[in-house]
C-alpha cells in the first residue's frame, strides 16, 4: 500500500466531464432546433395574402364610393366585415375620411384595422 493507483479515478472523472457536456451540447441543440421552429411557425402564420386582399376590396369599395348611394355603402361595408370574419376568422375595421389636402393632392384617409386573433394589422393610407 506503499503507492494506490489513482488512474482509475481520472478515467471515471474524464467519462463524467465527457457526459455533462454532451449534455450540454444536446440542450443547447435542441433549443436552437425549438426556436427556428417557432420562427418558421411566426412567418407561415403571419396573413400576408389576407391582408393584401383585404386593401384591395377596401380600396375598390373607396373607388366605386363615390358612385354609390349610402344604403349600397353600407351593405358593401358589412360584406367585407362578414367575408372577412367567416372565410378568414379575422375581425376587420374600416373607413374612409373627408378628402384631405397632402402635398397639394385631395386625398382621403382610409384606416384599415385587421385582427385574426394572432396578427394585429392597422393601417392609414392617404388613397
Amino acid at each position: 500500500m506503499a503507492r494506490m493507483n489513482e488512474e482509475g479515478q481520472w478515467i471515471v472523472l474524464m467519462g463524467l466531464l465527457v457526459a455533462v457536456a454532451l449534455f450540454f451540447l444536446a440542450l443547447i441543440i435542441n433549443q436552437s432546433a425549438l426556436v427556428g421552429q417557432t420562427t418558421a411557425e411566426g412567418v407561415l402564420e403571419f396573413p400576408k395574402n389576407d391582408i393584401r386582399d383585404l386593401r384591395e376590396a377596401v380600396f375598390d369599395y373607396v373607388d366605386a364610393a363615390g358612385a354609390l348611394d349610402p344604403i349600397e355603402r353600407v351593405d358593401i361595408e358589412k360584406d367585407i366585415i362578414t367575408i372577412s370574419l367567416e372565410r378568414k376568422n379575422a375581425v376587420v375595421q374600416f373607413g374612409n375620411g373627408t378628402p384631405q389636402d397632402v402635398s397639394g393632392r385631395w386625398l382621403r384617409p382610409v384606416d384599415i384595422h385587421y385582427n385574426n386573433g394572432v396578427t394585429v394589422y392597422n393601417e392609414t393610407v392617404y388613397y
